[in-house]
Parts: structure tokens; sequence; C-alpha cells
């Protein structure tokens, strides 16, 4: 027999409500059940009268996913994500944990306006072509991981979108990429560090390979540091990368 209940993974967007997809917001007024990260709760926090609200800390995925689902079995359930809910958000673990239950869940992901898709819109157009995103946390991945795949697209010509590039605990990764990356890369290779995209206090700095360690303490893990390719250029405190127009038509 078919469940009656349905689970929701919403990817709410980068932080401001009006930055949220209309099918984002629409899944949450219809859910009976919200779970989620305290932080994001509050982003979405106006939107929520009226529902039973599920809050826990980061580091507790694995439970907020088993409990989402348990409770879709009979309830209508939104379990959110910040950004969009399938790029290093809730969605992968949900689909595992409900692989590892192997019952039957009716489950819909809703996605978001990712934070790399919101921070390059604040700098212009430095993700215009190819692009590579690499998250700096050790925690889920090894280190050694990390640098591999650091290396392999820096010494592409893939733009690139660094996550999670500094904690207090991890205050070393950021640097430590930014070496990698320099083997590779131009010293201007223009550098865009995106700190609380579409949330209270936004600040963005456009710099260059060369110089970005000058603003190391401007990155944490609330900050998107995104480089340019061979032909990305910074204009008027923008990043241009080049889509390829200028060799076929004249601009």
């Amino acid at each position: 027999m078919r469940s009656q209940g349905k689970l929701y993974i919403v990817g709410i967007g980068p932080g401001a409500i009006e930055e949220m997809t209309i099918k984002a917001r629409d899944a949450l007024l219809t859910s009976d059940i919200i779970i989620g990260n305290k932080s994001y709760i509050n982003l979405v926090r106006k939107l929520l009268d009226g529902k039973e609200i599920i809050e826990s800390s980061m580091g507790k995925e694995v439970e907020r996913a088993r409990k989402a689902l348990l409770l879709s079995k009979d309830n209508i359930v939104s379990i959110i994500s910040g950004g969009d809910a399938h790029v290093y958000g809730m969605a992968g673990i949900v689909f595992e944990i409900a692989e590892s239950m192997d019952d039957h869940f009716e489950i819909e992901v809703i996605s978001g306006v990712s934070s790399v898709s919101a921070s390059s819109s604040r700098i212009g157009a430095p993700l215009n072509n190819d692009f590579a995103v690499v998250s700096l946390s050790d925690l889920l991945t090894p280190w050694e991981m990390i640098e591999e795949n650091l290396s392999a697209v820096a010494s592409s010509n893939f733009c690139i979108a660094l996550y999670n590039p500094k904690s207090q605990r991890r205050n070393e990764n950021f640097k430590k990429s930014i070496e990698i990356i320099k083997r590779y890369r131009d010293a201007d290779t223009p550098v865009g560090i995106i700190r609380n995209c579409s949330r209270e206090g936004e600040a963005f700095v456009v710099t260059t390979l060369k110089e970005v360690l000058k603003f190391d303490d401007c990155v944490d893990m609330h900050t998107t540091v995104l480089i340019g390719n061979r032909e990305s250029r910074i204009w008027k405190n923008r990043i241009i990368t080049p889509r390829g127009y200028h060799r076929k038509y004249r601009i």
C-alpha cells in the first residue's frame, strides 16, 4: 500500500528568503514537520509558523536523516539543507540511509540556489566557463584526497570554487590549498572571496592568487573562494571569465 507521507529534501538557498525558489518555499509551507540544522532553521523561521520544528546541530546529519525518513511514513516532512541540497547537502545522506533501511519512502529533492552560484553572481561572471567545486573540509574526506583533487583541477583550465575553506580547527587548509594552486596558476589569476553571501554582513574582495593570503582573516566557514582560469580577468572590481564569444564574434 502506498504511504500517505512524503519527505522533501529542500535546498533553501544561500540565506535570504528572497533567494529561495518558489518550489522550496511551497514545500516548507505544505509540510507538517520541518527538520534541520538550527542555523538553517533560523534562516527560514518566519515561514514556519504552526509547523512542528525539530532542530539539531552540526554533526547530527545521520540522526536527522533517519528521523526524517521515519516521520515521513505518516507525515509530510521537509528536511532542509543550505544552498542546494545535493551540493554537499543533505540529499546524499538521506538516500544512503534510505538505502540501508531498505524500505519504501516517498522522497523528492528540491533544488536550491547553490552558494557557489550566489557567490559568483556577486563578483561578475567568474564561473562563466567550465569549473570545479572542491570542499576543503577533511572531516569526511581525507586531506590526501583533497590534495589530489586540487592538483587535478588546478593543472587543468577549470575555474575553481572552494567550499568550507577554513574553520577554527582546520585553519591551515586554505593556505595549503592556495600553495597547491599556485604551482599551476599564474600569480595574477583573479580570485574572489565572498563571505556571508545572501546573509547579514555580506562582503566580498576581488584580488589575485598572488595577494589572496593577505585576506586570510576574511576566510571562514561562511566563505566561498572563486579562482579564475587562464583567461579570467578583473574589470572594475569584478571578475570576467570569457565563454569564448570573442573567438567567434566581434565584441
